[in-house]
């Protein structure tokens, strides 16, 4: 399954030169975020991204998501960031609140959706390791490393992969269960909440009264 690197050992900026050597080289990771593992590719490189769904078992048209370090990096792959939306950012990032946004159309990327959805789902994480990579790296596309439909991976022996299918896995043992970002649509004007996860609702109405629940049905 790739060689195994426990990030708790050494030095961290050891371990981010040699996922940045891997990533920037095509291949695809594995590293710990706050709630999962997860394969990481660099989000502009079309046959990684590719290969990550495939090895994910990934239906066609599924995109991925997408990693950043903070706004700044968002304004450069987003048409509009709604000043709503900014007041989260500062308050929930680095953390687990994701944005689904309008990304810009000249990129030259296909998260997996041939940017059919013109939507992307990115966040930047507080995983001391992923962020100080992304901070090196610039955007990176991310999934579970569990197959589609799966539950979050905790242990990375429990991946399914091949050695030829990932260069490294940076890990910090088993992880404990947690609950998944918080998802949060930025459209036509509006912020709704399409799911509740790690930040509450009530924690979001706090700092942006007029966010919305998405309705059921």
């Amino acid at each position: 399954m790739g060689q195994q690197i426990d990030i708790r050992e050494g030095e961290l900026k050891n371990h981010v030169k040699q996922a940045l050597e891997w990533i920037r080289s095509g291949f695809i990771i594995v590293a710990p975020l706050e709630n999962s593992y997860v394969f990481l590719v660099d989000a502009f490189l079309h046959d990684g991204v590719r290969a990550m769904h495939v090895l994910r078992g990934d239906d066609l048209g599924v995109a991925a998501q997408v990693l950043v370090s903070g706004e700044k990096v968002l304004e450069g792959i987003v048409r509009e960031i709604p000043d709503s939306a900014r007041t989260m950012i500062k308050e929930f990032w680095p953390g687990q609140l994701s944005l689904l946004l309008p990304p810009h159309v000249g990129l030259n990327w296909d998260l997996g959706d041939d940017k059919a959805l013109d939507e992307i789902c990115v966040r930047t994480p507080s995983a001391e390791f992923v962020l100080a990579l992304l901070k090196k790296s610039g955007p990176l596309a991310v999934a579970s490393a569990a197959l589609a439909g799966r539950p979050p991976i905790l242990d990375v022996n429990l991946i399914a992969a091949l050695d030829s299918d990932l260069a490294g896995i940076f890990h910090t043992g088993k992880l404990k269960t947690r609950k998944p970002s918080t998802l949060v649509r930025a459209a036509e004007g509006k912020l709704t909440v399409v799911r509740e996860g790690a930040i509450s609702f009530k924690a979001l109405a706090a700092k942006v009264p007029e966010i919305e629940r998405e309705a059921i049905g």
